[in-house]
């Protein structure tokens, strides 16, 4: 239901420009308040998730995305409607990572990165829900009706998680949780000192950005506007996307739980596939082929349950004491790094027309130049994800004994044992 009503703007932008009237920038600031809400809220979250539980904030987190979804559904104009995305933020806020930490404290062990995708695939398909049934009641029925339609299914997932959820099992004693709050946020500058937060940080931020910017709100209006396909084709676009995820989630899951000293390599080569994407996209003489856009959104569905690998450096370098605070400051990469890479394609999409540099708002080769800052954006996070884990070998290495030899020594040892 969260991500449903987080990607309901992805396939609502050109009806969005049509209602309101604005700019590519200010149309996209839809998106970006939404974004920063959700990522300046992560931490402080966070502590909360370590002070009173997932439950009660998953609960809380459901009540403000209805009130805002409600709040966009009848925005007179283009400052209420960024009123009810802001809203709409601050629920998604609590929502993700509560459940993160639910799942740390009903299981153990090496299904602990399995479940984790399992979780965010089966959170993908509300992005299913907002490019199919959301889209048609849009088109249809109109804006009011499909914002509010949205909106009900939020009022059915909170009276179902109020009497439903259990922030652990009733044979469980609690131990886990702060005693106060003042404990809790005792938790966090150690917590954020960690080579190994850090590290996760920056593997949901150079993971997650570019699928997020893409079907959170420039992708609908790239695929209809620029290159040509009709809605319905576009949304199915954003279903491979889901599609994708769902398929290498589990994968991912596996992979993580058994080579755990890995995961860094895992994130940077979902990172370098992207990369090589959408280089071939973007330099491909007119506009690619529709194979080549499938190949783009099945790479976009992979960044997805990549970036869970973040929660899963969380969870093995912090006490579960301060694993909300540790979540919550993973969460924030990926969403800090998609409002910037949504508002800077917002603002070279404008650029471009103010200064007769493209035909028209949406044309193809002004998305190539906008589309090109993910470089930029994704780029430095790179750079601090390698400082960050060559930190984090270093203190495995003092505090454990445990040395992480180079990926190509690794491989050609395993090859050399393979030799009869």
């Amino acid at each position: 239901m969260a991500v449903l009503q987080r990607t309901t703007l992805g396939v609502a932008g050109v009806a969005a420009a049509d209602r309101f009237e604005v700019s590519a920038a200010v149309l996209s600031s839809l998106a970006v308040v939404q974004l920063i809400v959700y990522a300046a809220l992560q931490i402080p979250v966070g502590i909360l998730i370590d002070r009173v539980g997932p439950k009660w904030l998953i609960s809380v987190g459901l009540a403000f995305m209805v009130a805002g979804q409600f709040t966009l559904a009848f925005a007179p104009d283009i400052t209420v409607a960024v009123l009810g995305r802001m809203l709409v933020g601050a629920g998604d806020a609590a929502i993700f990572i509560s459940l993160i930490r639910l799942v740390n404290s009903w299981f153990s062990g090496r299904i602990l990165p399995q479940l984790s995708q399992w979780i965010g695939n089966v959170g993908q398909i509300g992005q299913i829900c907002s490019a199919i049934p959301f889209a048609w009641l849009l088109h249809q029925y109109g804006w009011s009706t499909a914002f509010a339609s949205a909106a009900s299914v939020g009022v059915l997932a909170l009276l179902l998680a109020i009497p439903l959820l259990s922030d652990r099992p009733r044979t469980v004693v609690e131990t886990g949780r702060s005693s106060t709050l003042r404990e809790a946020l005792a938790h966090l500058a150690p917590t954020l000192r960690r080579p190994g937060t850090q590290l996760g940080f920056w593997s949901h931020f150079v993971t997650q950005s570019s699928g997020t910017s893409f079907s959170l709100f420039w992708g609908y209006p790239f695929l209809v506007s620029a290159v040509g396909f009709s809605r319905e084709a576009a949304a199915g676009f954003l279903v491979i996307i889901v599609a994708a995820g769902m398929v290498a989630g589990p994968v991912l899951g596996l992979l993580t739980a058994r080579f755990p000293l890995r995961r860094s390599n895992l994130v940077l080569g979902i990172t370098v596939m992207l990369g090589v994407v959408w280089a071939v996209v973007l330099l491909w003489p007119g506009i690619p082929p529709v194979w080549m856009f499938i190949v783009l959104t099945v790479c976009l569905g992979v960044g997805g349950p990549g970036s869970l690998i973040g929660f899963d450096f969380a969870r093995s370098f912090n006490p579960i004491k301060s694993l909300g605070s540790a979540n919550g400051v993973v969460n924030v990469g990926g969403f800090m790094a998609s409002f910037v890479i949504i508002f800077l394609i917002g603002l070279i999409l404008d650029i471009q027309l103010a200064w007769g540099l493209s035909g028209s708002l949406y044309e193809y080769d002004a998305f190539r130049w906008a589309f090109a800052v993910q470089y930029l954006v994704v780029g430095a996070g790179v750079l601090f994800l390698l400082r960050a884990r060559r930190r984090t070998r270093r203190g495995l290495a003092l505090e454990e004994g445990v040395v992480v030899p180079p990926l190509w020594r690794s491989v050609v040892r395993g090859i050399s044992n393979r030799r009869p």
